[in-house]
């Protein structure tokens, strides 16, 4: 699976994991010691996380039922819990910069392929 940046025309990820039932979404990316350029997490369903115990940096997107991103956060760090979006219906895990690289903003739409 992919994400695009369909507002943009930009490539978000390729390789993408849904974590989307109770253990995934717990597990996040706990244990982790990376997070490689075009891998993505995506968090269903979920309108908040943590970064507890994390080793890394990481960049979030909270994105809305229609695929539009209601909240980015870049380089949210480890041991930080995020807000609590209300209008999300899942969140895009990334590594840090990638928001930037790919020119995504908060109100753009995305793009699961």
């Amino acid at each position: 699976m992919k994400i695009t940046n369909k507002t943009k025309n930009t490539l978000i990820a390729e390789e993408v994991i849904i974590a989307d039932t109770p253990f995934t979404r717990m597990k996040g990316l706990l244990g982790r010691k990376d997070f490689k350029q075009k891998e993505a997490l995506i968090i269903k369903p979920c309108n908040s996380i943590h970064t507890f115990f994390m080793h890394f940096a990481i960049d979030v997107m909270f994105v809305d039922a229609r695929n539009r991103i209601v909240k980015i956060i870049p380089d949210f760090p480890p041991f930080r819990i995020s807000g609590i979006y209300l209008k999300a219906n899942f969140a895009v895990e990334l590594p840090a910069g990638t928001l930037s690289l790919s020119s995504t903003e908060s109100a753009d739409s995305i793009e699961l392929l």
